[in-house]
């Protein structure tokens, strides 16, 4: 039994999600934005709501957002915007650049 002027100790659990937390890139923040506006080749964004402008990964994601914000308006699958085919002039994507969502760090 612990006393009340004894510290507690955090466990090998809690240390190890505090440093899973400070070294997995989410994709938040300026890190995620290019991917999330699917500028760039290799980003989440790839398809483009021509209602709303609302990026989607794939048309199964659009689909589901297309029957939720614009259900009067008919599911047409050729109206959406393909992020990736407009940028067909621009260069590949770099390889070593980190994607949002993978586990690593720069603090190495």
């Amino acid at each position: 039994m612990t006393g009340k002027a004894k510290p507690k100790k955090h466990t090998a659990k809690e240390i190890a999600l505090k440093i899973d937390a400070a070294t997995t890139n989410r994709g938040g923040g300026k890190a995620g934005q290019a991917d999330r506006s699917g500028v760039e080749k290799g980003g989440h964004a790839k398809l483009e709501c021509p209602h709303c402008k609302i990026t989607a990964p794939d048309l199964k994601s659009m689909q589901i957002h297309h029957d939720a914000r614009h259900p009067k308006i008919p599911f047409d699958e050729s109206k959406l915007n393909n992020l990736h085919a407009s940028n067909s002039g621009a260069a590949a994507p770099e390889p070593n650049k980190p994607k949002p969502g993978v586990r690593g760090s720069f603090k190495k």
